[in-house]
């Protein structure tokens, strides 16, 4: 299997090749309840590593009189499987819709354990899969190597053109917003006012930045911030009950990070030397916080160099 140039260079993966190794143990999936007909997975707050499987996304599961809706799915159709096994033993129903967030393959590459025509996405995300998919899955099988035995590329069958989706009564708002990649759905659970954020918002964890517009994002997390919600499930770290301090914390490491490389590209600081930047003491406690600044600065700095320093090499004018 082949390594996409693309994603590597663009640091969305990043890991030493494992393929020979052999996943001994399955994933523990362990649902946490935290409301009424509602629970959340919580992924490993680490890496894609080969040692947790690459299961570090938050998972929902929610409850419906019509069926199981789970929302993302887990990096691999082993993944997928268990997590299917286990909702629906909670449940005691099948899953009949599985929602995916945005196209990162922590969250979706689990999709080929479902039929296609019950896993629903956006169009932006249908589209960015369809281009970059087979990069991601070759990148996942070096990096996890059994853990990902039978995996096969899928796309989500069903596009998402409303703002809601009723399950026998319960309802999930539907919300199309962007910024951490292309196209990042949010859902609102309108039984408990609890909100799936995906990945526009990390709680205790620093935000991963492989395909991000910060502008659209500040932009979308200002959108959730004014919906009224009560509860939020996060792409990656642990529940937020308030609703509120998970996403007032993205957007402050999300500033931080644009300005602080800004001033960084400004000084004429190289990558090495903008990745060593003092982390401040309120980003202390977030899991990752170094090993996302260096990423972020593999994703955003090229593009800060050629906005905000001027070419010798052109006339003027």
């Amino acid at each position: 299997m082949l390594w996409s140039r693309r994603l590597v260079l663009g640091g969305l993966i990043v890991a030493a090749p494992v393929a020979a190794a052999r996943a001994a143990d399955g994933y523990a999936i362990i649902p946490e309840k935290i409301g009424d007909g509602i629970w959340m997975v919580h992924g490993a707050d680490a890496p894609i590593l080969f040692a947790n499987g690459g299961a570090i996304a938050n998972i929902a599961i929610v409850d419906t009189p019509a069926g199981t809706v789970l929302v993302d799915c887990g990096p691999s159709l082993r993944y997928a499987t268990a997590l299917k096994a286990v909702a629906e033993k909670l449940t005691g129903k099948p899953v009949i819709r599985v929602f995916l967030t945005h196209l990162h393959p922590d969250h979706g590459l689990g999709i080929a354990a479902f039929d296609p025509a019950i896993v629903a996405a956006l169009p932006e995300t249908i589209a960015a899969l369809s281009r970059d998919a087979r990069g991601f899955s070759d990148a996942m099988y070096r990096m996890l190597g059994d853990w990902m035995r039978g995996t096969e590329l899928a796309l989500p069958g069903l596009p998402i053109d409303g703002d809601g989706e009723d399950f026998g009564g319960r309802r999930l708002g539907l919300l199309k917003l962007g910024g951490h990649s292309s196209g990042d759905l949010a859902l609102i659970d309108q039984a408990t006012g609890v909100l799936i954020a995906g990945d526009l918002v990390f709680h205790n964890r620093a935000a991963s930045t492989p395909t991000a517009d910060i502008e659209r994002w500040r932009t979308s997390l200002a959108a959730l911030a004014a919906l009224p919600h009560k509860g939020l499930i996060p792409g990656h770290g642990a529940f937020d009950p308030s609703g509120r301090d998970a996403i007032a914390q993205t957007r402050d490491w999300l500033g931080w990070l644009e300005e602080v490389l800004t001033a960084a590209v400004a000084d004429g600081l190289d990558m090495v030397d903008a990745g060593n930047i003092a982390i401040p003491e309120r980003f202390a406690s977030l899991a990752a916080a170094r090993y996302e600044l260096q990423r972020s600065v593999s994703h955003l700095y090229p593009a800060l160099e050629a906005r905000l320093l001027p070419r010798v090499d052109t006339p003027e004018g």
